[in-house]
């Protein structure tokens, strides 16, 4: 057989069904082939950020998501320090990530914590719902290849080989990547760091027989060494994972079991799930792209789970190199276009990365067994490690900065300006609208986002006192050009304070591309890749 896409993505987790969403909202063709059934009980990420919730918002699914906490939206995303899950607490951490639903000027979307395969099964409805997206499982992209004008790969299934050929290939497929095998890419940088069992178990009646109230996570500290428990889903379903374990070790469920009620402090009945490992590496791909093969995802960047990070900036490829493949092959968007897709979002994978080794770099090291006695010497240790846990981890937990206030600074796809960026702070997120950087949020008088407002396209944000005149002009350049461009002038926000200017061009993937007092002949080639201005 014989097939013709537009675009072929090779992984069908959160990277690659993020970028058959946003394909497919545009009418692009879509085949997404993921080599198993993406089923099962591990799920690696369990925190789907504000920035995710937003991306989900923008296709529709966002209440989606909400309905399918295990445990409800108002659980609180704590989290708690303790010696043991049946032994004293060290510190505490409340609404980590921001997941607490009461609504904030600074974002419309809070964040939430939930497994990554009910994340996954949100995002493969709705990739499915789209008349122009197919998904496969069990299928296997076992080669491709590429000239100027297409990719042909073949896929295999238990029917045999199929020849898909393709406009572009996005490689989702993970950590183990055959389309960076098949780009020549490598990943440089340390893998190894550290090697870690992820358990997933059943234990009734867990939740109501310690003393420390409800949490997304207990980090237990105590004489027998690290390890993080939690609930995970409903059916009285919780995690486990033991720090230090050696690479390569195996564990059997009986061993398992024994382990758990040791560093919680409760025998309690237990059934293993599963029961795998996991590396921690600092590693990114050398380069993202050969051709019309392009890199998302664990395939061109891998680091700690310190942060929640991971999953949720696979999602933001999706959506970067998404709404800029759609714009090439609708014709509005230039060569230059898919060329910044790298330069945008390698930096940022390189600043996130740092981030995540910094809080995996702050975990506790070993403690004295004299932390677990109820003793005054016991009391005064406890003192001492959890006042270091409160000076030390709130960054890992408290990450709207880097969530939100990373922008694009250097890409070519956006209006330089003069003044130096605002400072960085991993912890804070202040908006503002310099170009490369997220749009500043606000809330309508009527209940809605302004983010609500923005269009498909390109939006043209506008103070109520702007010169009409110039909208006409972008509006008539925009036409001349091919490019969506949506008019917004929100009822009740005030623009200009918002934005420092009376007009602001918002892209496809809520960042600013300029902002002024008038309009800028220059701005949509540029923002479009429609001029090749690359270094």
């Amino acid at each position: 057989m014989e097939l013709e896409t537009d675009v072929l993505i090779v992984g069908g987790g959160p990277s690659g069904l993020a970028t058959a969403i946003e394909l497919g909202s545009r009418g692009i063709r879509v085949l997404l082939v993921e080599r198993n059934e993406r089923a099962g009980t591990a799920p690696r990420a369990k925190t789907t950020n504000v920035r995710t919730r937003t991306h989900l918002r923008r296709w529709g699914i966002a209440d989606r998501l909400a309905q399918e906490a295990p445990f409800g939206i108002d659980y609180p995303n704590n989290m708690v320090f303790v010696t043991s899950l049946a032994g004293f607490e060290l510190a505490r951490f409340a609404n980590a990530f921001n997941a607490a639903p009461e609504r904030d000027p600074r974002y419309p979307e809070h964040a939430q914590w939930v497994p990554q395969y009910t994340l996954e099964k949100v995002l493969l409805e709705k990739a499915r719902s789209l008349p122009t997206v197919e998904v496969r499982f069990n299928t296997r992209c076992t080669a491709a290849t590429q000239d100027e004008e297409s990719v042909s790969a073949t896929l295999t299934d238990a029917h045999g080989d199929t020849t898909v050929r393709a406009r572009y290939l996005v490689g989702a497929d993970g950590a183990r990547s055959a389309v960076r095998e098949a780009i020549g890419a490598t990943m440089q940088g340390r893998r190894g760091l550290a090697h870690a069992y992820n358990i997933i178990f059943r234990a009734p009646n867990l939740a109501g027989a310690h003393a420390h109230g409800p949490a997304a996570i207990y980090w237990q500290i105590g004489k027998d060494g690290f390890s993080a428990v939690g609930p995970m889903d409903r059916n009285d379903t919780w995690f486990f994972a033991p720090a230090g374990v050696p690479e390569g070790q195996t564990i059997s469920p009986e061993d398992a079991a024994a382990l758990i009620r040791q560093r919680t402090g409760f025998d309690v009945p237990i059934e293993i799930l599963s029961a795998d490992t996991w590396v921690a590496s600092d590693l990114q791909a050398d380069h993202y792209r050969k051709g019309r093969m392009i890199l998302v995802g664990d395939a061109c960047h891998l680091h700690p789970p310190a942060g929640g990070y991971g999953m949720n900036m696979g999602v933001g490829d999706g959506v970067d190199l998404g709404w800029k493949i759609a714009a090439t092959l609708q014709g509005w968007g230039g060569p230059a276009l898919i060329d910044s897709y790298e330069a945008e979002r390698a930096p940022i994978h390189r600043k996130v990365i740092d981030e995540a080794i910094a809080n995996f770099a702050s975990y506790v090291a070993a403690i004295p067994p004299i932390i677990e006695e109820d003793s005054p010497e016991g009391a005064m240790l406890r003192g001492k490690v959890g006042a270091g846990v409160q000076a030390s981890k709130g960054r890992e937990f408290n990450t709207l900065g880097t969530v939100l206030g990373l922008g694009y600074e250097d890409s070519p796809l956006v209006a330089p300006e003069d003044a130096p960026a605002p400072a960085h702070d991993s912890e804070s997120y202040q908006p503002h609208a310099r170009p490369g950087y997220l749009a500043p949020h606000a809330w309508l008088e009527d209940g809605r986002s302004l983010y609500d407002l923005f269009g498909e396209g390109f939006t043209l944000l506008m103070d109520p006192q702007a010169d009409y005149a110039q909208i006409a002009q972008a509006r008539d350049q925009a036409a001349a050009l091919r490019i969506p461009l949506k008019v917004v002038r929100p009822e009740g926000v005030d623009v200009r304070a918002l934005y420092a200017a009376d007009l602001a061009l918002i892209r496809p993937d809520q960042h600013v591309a300029w902002r002024g007092n008038r309009w800028d002949e220059t701005i949509l080639p540029r923002a479009t890749g429609q001029e090749r201005i690359m270094a």
